[in-house]
């Protein structure tokens, strides 16, 4: 029987201030994925690696919905998925396979976040996956991969495959099953994702009535990584992260409990 969540007491004097932040960050990506819709109830994960020499994690504890996740109640996991702290809720470790592979391969990738909403889904099932007719599509092509479907994640001998497929990318398509972005900090890794869901969505919309489409010309879709980083003052994903943390304050706030 897992425990209440109001009944989980605080982790904050527990851990050092680095990895408070680093907790703070991740509840917080749990309520903003709850707040978008693109939860699952209590499946798919976003893991966050804990600061220091140690290769741990934290990732959702198993059986609290995203929008209920607060920084204390995260799960400190090893490399296997394997829980290392005492709490009431057990970690699904078949979902963290994928997580585990790109954490081990991808040193730089902080945070893995990984969604089922439909759009993502959708376009994962379309051959042509995702094409670049709108500006935010054209943000995120230079930097995304695809992964084949190969089942239910529960297999290591998928793991060199996944991390072959994403490569020095920060997005890929996963195939008949959803999305997944990677980053060096909590809110980058999901402004990606919400610039990759977003151009989903849009292009779902512009297909529905089957007339052609427009195409962004290829040239200008190489050169699209250059001016993001002049549009965000060099911040990258990251310059819309603490105006999404204030959104969740007015919202949602317990995610720093």
């Amino acid at each position: 029987m897992h425990a209440d969540p109001a009944l989980i007491r605080s982790a904050r004097t527990q851990v050092t201030a680095e990895e408070w932040a680093v907790r703070t960050d991740l509840a917080a990506a749990y309520r903003a994925v709850a707040l978008y819709g693109w939860d699952d109830l209590v499946f798919t994960h976003v893991s966050a690696r804990v600061p220091g020499p140690g290769h741990h994690f934290l990732i959702n504890p198993y059986g609290m919905l995203f929008e209920e996740i607060t920084a204390s109640s995260l799960v400190t996991v090893d490399a296997q998925g394997e829980k290392l702290d005492a709490s009431p809720y057990p970690v699904n470790p078949a979902g963290f396979v994928i997580h585990s592979a790109i954490h081990a391969a991808r040193h730089d990738a902080v945070c893995v976040l990984h969604t089922h909403a439909n759009a993502g889904v959708a376009i994962s099932a379309r051959k042509e996956g995702l094409l670049p007719i709108s500006q935010i599509a054209t943000i995120v092509l230079p930097m995304l991969g695809y992964h084949d479907y190969e089942g239910i994640a529960v297999r290591d001998d998928e793991k060199p495959r996944l991390v072959r497929d994403l490569g020095e990318k920060s997005a890929l398509i996963l195939r008949n099953h959803g999305l997944l972005t990677v980053g060096p900090s909590v809110g980058d890794a999901f402004v990606t994702m919400y610039a990759l869901t977003r151009a989903c969505e849009i292009q779902l919309l512009a297909q529905r009535d089957g007339q052609d489409l427009v195409h962004v010309d290829p040239r200008i879709v190489a050169g699209v990584a250059a001016n993001i980083q002049a549009v965000t003052k060099g911040m990258g994903p990251g310059i819309a992260w603490p105006a999404l943390l204030r959104r969740l304050d007015r919202l949602n706030p317990g995610y720093r409990d």
